[in-house]
């Protein structure tokens, strides 16, 4: 497993992947802008509703008290839009993944598995599909978590290893989904749970540092590329 990391972290600094990247990381910003533009303006206007409704009740005195509250809970919920963009990276590399998997999967296959079976690419819709479900799994489990990080230290372990558990059947369903049909990728990463959980918790650590995670989606698929790889003995190598 710590060669199959060290393979696809060495590959991340070729040419090839350094293409990927540039449009995988801009792709990853831009969502993380737009996510974070939409959520900015739906509060604002549901703060000046609510603060017209305040207005309303309480009379024009109201007016400065509920401006000074306004903006606090302005700033309050900027902050908390920068902190939840660093919770929403895994799912927005869930998306972003799925665009670019065949891209940075081939390139392994070429520099690695030059004499084994290449891969089919994915189709557009179906891995664009599987990406999004894959993102809103990412969110479930991830909201699920998110009231045990109030627990200090245990809550951010409890989120570490629901980040592990889902990049983990992501990446390893994309590597597998390019040699069989989805049911049986599927199966495969049931089979093989353990070695994914523990690629998994590799991948997020990768996730948990800041600007190196938006190279997640490269790492993540190389690394499962090699797992998928090695979990397949009766493969030619």
């Amino acid at each position: 497993m710590l060669d199959a990391a060290v393979k696809a972290l060495d590959q991340l600094l070729s040419r090839p992947f350094r293409a990927v990247l540039l449009k995988s990381a801009g792709l990853a910003i831009v969502l993380l802008v737009v996510i974070g533009i939409g959520v900015d303006r739906g509060l604002a206007a549901l703060l000046d509703q609510l603060a017209r409704w305040v207005e309303s009740a309480a009379g024009p005195g109201a007016h400065t008290p509920v401006d000074i509250l306004a903006w606090l809970v302005a700033i309050a919920t900027g902050l908390g839009i920068v902190a939840g963009a660093v919770f929403l990276m895994p799912v927005v590399t869930a998306i972003v993944a799925s665009l670019f998997v065949d891209q940075i999967a081939t390139e392994v296959e070429r520099v690695h598995y030059p004499a084994d079976p290449p891969g089919q690419p994915l189709p557009v819709g179906l891995a664009l599909l599987e990406g999004i479900k894959a993102a809103l799994l990412s969110l479930v489990v991830y909201l699920c978590a998110v009231p045990f990080v109030l627990l200090a230290g245990l809550g951010f372990v409890a989120f570490f290893l629901a980040t592990a558990y889902v990049q983990g059947r992501i990446y390893f369903e994309f590597a597998a989904m390019r040699f069989h049909p989805v049911a049986e990728a599927k199966r495969l990463r049931q089979v093989h749970r353990g070695q994914v959980f523990v690629a998994g918790l590799m991948i997020a650590a990768f996730l948990s540092i800041p600007i190196v995670s938006l190279a997640a989606p490269l790492f993540g698929t190389a690394l499962m590329m090699h797992v998928y790889k090695r979990l397949q003995p009766a493969m030619p190598r």
